[in-house]
């Protein structure tokens, strides 16, 4: 029997970043079952789109890859996700595995980074094993996506553990809560110092690049450094984290080897 991994992500248009996490990522999950073929798919028509127009790089989509699949053989697939929560973008791949369910002989899908408390425990050991050194009045203040869905509260459950476990770590999110203002009126009124800046993303891409790092005045960086705050970004994906990637391996397996997480 054909066996294959297919692994999907948002994507990114940067090359060094790709590399980095999204690459590094499928190498390691690909390691944990040697006996299948990598695949890979974005979720992002965007990034499809100007990767395809502007380097002559064709990448599939979920539906795309699953066909394709089919079309070569393969009887037994296991799709894993590299997103962070359980939000649009992996209903989107749950969407088109269940649609798929009957093309194959099996079918599973593991679930993204951060969905179990399990996963919010294990997430945290990982984020410490990334963090730079830090001073009694400094801290690491992770930007996430944020997202319209409901699980946009991964975030906010997220930074509530890290404030209860008294790490010296906060979470804000571009799209939703907790918004950058919380965050820098609270650290501010703490009489923090410094704080880090690192994305809560798989990749450093263009949020990372320019609504973090930048010099403009709407970006994290900037918003520190106007409340007195010196603030130092860190442009590392998630991804780079090899405890992060063991995350995904996890879950991947926990998929292949328990039947009740095959997607239904």
């Amino acid at each position: 029997m054909k066996k294959a991994l297919l692994v999907i992500s948002f994507g990114t248009s940067y090359a060094d970043t790709r590399e980095k996490n999204i690459t590094a990522c499928e190498q390691a999950l690909a390691a944990s079952c040697p006996d299948r073929d990598l695949f890979r798919a974005f979720t992002s028509g965007m990034i499809i789109r100007k990767l395809k127009q502007r380097d002559n790089i064709t990448i599939d989509n979920p539906r795309e890859a699953l066909a394709r699949l089919v079309a070569q053989g393969y009887q037994d697939v296991a799709v894993q996700s590299l997103h962070i929560i359980n939000g649009d973008e992996y209903e989107k791949v749950a969407r088109e595995v269940q649609s798929m369910q009957g093309h194959f002989q099996r079918l599973t899908l593991g679930t993204p980074l951060v969905s179990s408390f399990a996963d919010y425990d294990a997430l945290l050991a990982a984020l410490q094993q990334q963090s730079p050194q830090l001073g009694p009045d400094e801290r690491l203040v992770f930007m996430g996506h944020g997202a319209s869905h409901p699980a946009f509260a991964a975030y906010a459950c997220l930074d509530h553990m890290m404030t209860s476990r008294r790490l010296p770590m906060r979470v804000g999110a571009v799209e939703s809560y907790p918004e950058i203002d919380l965050l820098v009126a609270d650290l501010a009124g703490q009489g923090i110092k410094k704080v880090h800046l690192m994305p809560l993303m798989l990749v450093a891409g263009d949020h990372a690049i320019n609504d973090m790092a930048s010099d403009d005045d709407d970006a994290w960086k900037m918003r520190f450094i106007a409340a007195g705050i010196p603030a130092q970004p860190w442009l590392q994906g998630l991804g780079e984290n090899p405890a992060i990637r063991a995350i995904f391996v996890d879950h991947l397996q926990q998929a292949l080897n328990h039947p009740g997480q095959e997607a239904a």
